[in-house]
């Protein structure tokens, strides 16, 4: 039998030896005038209007209005663009566009048909089984806003 080589090449002591050593060095300070900077910056950002900060902080019908409103421009440049390959001849242009209406309307039919399905079995289920849902909404609500002010007292009550 061949003596097993020691797991631990110089590679491996080098590198903890550097470790331990690294690790008994005092931390650093930071400059004194480093944490001025940062808190000039993080104001400096906390002032800025929401329009000058990224997509993600903008208030939510903002960055609606700014999709359709992009949507929209995209829709007109597209058919600016066909409108000037056919020629400015609107029968081509209302050709090119066809397709696209064709859809939106198919989508509109199955909305319909399914808001048409939901409102027949609406109408066909009986107001006292509506009503009885409803209160076993209400009760199944009012149990877990109780069982929660109880986990939540019983929580407080250990500390």
């Amino acid at each position: 039998m061949t003596p097993m080589p020691d797991s631990r090449d110089p590679q491996e002591k080098l590198e903890q030896l550097v470790h331990r050593a690294l690790r008994d060095l005092p931390a650093r300070r930071a400059p004194r005038s480093l944490e001025q900077r940062v808190l000039a910056e993080l104001a400096q950002r906390a002032a800025l209007a929401w329009w000058h900060k990224s997509f993600a902080y903008w208030p939510m019908p903002a960055r609606v209005a700014f999709i359709i409103a992009s949507a929209g421009i995209v829709k007109v440049a597209l058919m600016a663009t066909v409108w000037a390959m056919a020629g400015f001849e609107p029968a081509q242009v209302q050709s090119a566009f066809a397709q696209p209406v064709a859809w939106m309307e198919g989508a509109r039919a199955v909305v319909d048909a399914m808001t048409g399905f939901f409102a027949i079995m609406l109408r066909n289920i009986p107001p006292l089984w509506l009503y009885g849902g409803l209160a076993f909404i209400a009760a199944m609500y009012a149990a877990l806003f109780g069982l929660g002010a109880a986990a939540y007292k019983a929580i407080r009550a250990q500390r």
